[in-house]
């Protein structure tokens, strides 16, 4: 969507049919009589601007939320391709980031549950379930939200429909079939109250090249309205194993006050008294790691247009054993409110990032560094710095992941005079 606030339109003709085409769809709100080109839009329009037929150009003050090929990172099946092959390019180079355990299991990049592409990797899949059938996967539509077409299996004749010939076993390959991946389901989630739950973070980029990104702390969980069991005769119940608000909203259990959410800085306080602070603290220095490794890995394929930064919502669900797992990254988090605290937690999301892209309430320009004073950062803080952590090294990444480095509070930064950084980078 393309903001209600300052907004210049280069010809009348092009206000008239932008607002004639967009607002119609709900995709824009226009005010009148203003003078900036900020645009905030949906991922749809953005395919627009950027496509080589409209042969439009964004002008130096143009701004747009969103990178031309986003969805390298927020479709689900682009998402495990470029991690997969950011492992294999760290393996190659010999880095230690990318070292196995005796098993053939990434030890410091196993934050992605085993991954299948359907129909491609259907011979794999099979292979894989047989060595463990007792498992239970979840298949997801690839270009879907809000838990649309997610249901889980734990038979491989629950998915012979999409089986050409059941007696070989080769999967459908007709271009018409929707793309699904199929990944192992985490059966052991933590649980607060008998309830699975996920946590929605929201991360600001503003540039990949260098990479610089920005956490935002003021996230949430997204809590199910029905106590979970691992139970096969509960994998029909949606309202038991997907924490998609979409989806829990039609649960007769739904609170509408609270909205069966939590605050990030509730979960923290929650574990800290129940599982220590330091574990805490590890678990959240992970959850960060997890997330800048998925934008490295997506890094060198994306489009870094200077006319453009990106807020994705973040999925992470943390399992029994305190270790967090990404399931998935949103192009275009809901903004939509639906309690009082919800509203004003995206009130200040859209508020900050809109102080980060656009800083010190100026007329926007693509060609500046991007690099905002800490004072209008408001409640997001650096997560990764691309070129500060140059500076420290090239093995920074490296000794503060095997816990050889102090991190944000240690005394490296604290001895050196400068300003403590937000995390380990």
């Amino acid at each position: 969507r393309i903001m209600a606030g300052k907004v210049k339109w280069v010809t009348d003709i092009e206000k008239s049919v932008l607002i004639n085409n967009f607002e119609k769809r709900g995709w824009i709100q226009v005010a009148e009589n203003e003078d900036w080109n900020f645009y905030w839009m949906s991922v749809q329009t953005i395919r627009n601007v950027f496509s080589v037929e409209t042969g439009y150009r964004l002008s130096d003050d143009q701004i747009v939320n969103h990178f031309p090929n986003h969805y390298e990172l927020t479709r689900k099946d682009l998402m495990v391709k470029n991690i997969k092959r950011y492992r294999k390019e760290l393996e190659k180079e010999g880095s230690p980031l990318a070292e196995k355990d005796e098993n053939g299991k990434y030890i410091y990049l196993d934050f992605v549950p085993v991954t299948f592409m359907l129909p491609a990797d259907y011979n794999l899949f099979v292979e894989e379930f047989r060595k463990n059938p007792s498992s239970t996967w979840i298949m997801k539509p690839c270009g879907k939200a809000q838990g649309k077409g997610i249901f889980l299996i734990n038979k491989l004749s629950q998915i012979k429909k999409w089986s050409r010939d059941s007696k070989t076993s080769s999967f459908v390959s007709q271009s018409s079939k929707e793309a699904y991946v199929i990944s192992l389901y985490i059966n052991n989630p933590l649980l607060i109250g008998g309830k699975k739950f996920d946590l929605r973070l929201y991360v600001l980029v503003s540039t990949y090249r260098p990479l610089r990104c920005y956490m935002y702390k003021l996230g949430f969980c997204r809590f199910c309205t029905v106590k979970y069991t691992p139970s096969t005769s509960e994998l029909d119940n949606m309202f038991v194993h997907l924490t998609n608000v979409a989806i829990q909203k039609h649960g007769d259990d739904y609170n509408h006050i609270h909205g069966g959410k939590w605050t990030v800085s509730n979960l923290r306080l929650y574990l800290e008294s129940t599982r220590g602070k330091e574990v805490t603290s590890k678990l959240f220095d992970e959850i960060h790691w997890i997330i800048v490794q998925s934008l490295k890995a997506v890094a060198p394929v994306m489009n870094n247009d200077k006319h453009c930064f990106e807020c994705y919502g973040y999925d992470i669900i943390i399992d029994d054993k305190l270790k967090p797992w990404l399931i998935e990254v949103n192009a275009s988090p809901s903004l939509t409110s639906s309690t009082a605290n919800d509203r004003i937690l995206k009130y200040n999301l859209i508020n900050d990032t809109l102080n980060i892209a656009v800083p010190n309430g100026e007329i926007p320009d693509c060609k500046w560094n991007k690099s905002p004073p800490r004072e209008v950062l408001g409640n997001y803080e650096v997560l990764y710095d691309e070129e500060m952590a140059q500076s420290d090294g090239p093995e920074r990444d490296w000794r503060s992941r095997s816990g050889q480095a102090a991190g944000a509070k240690g005394s490296r930064a604290r001895d050196s005079g400068k300003p403590p950084l937000t995390t380990w980078k």
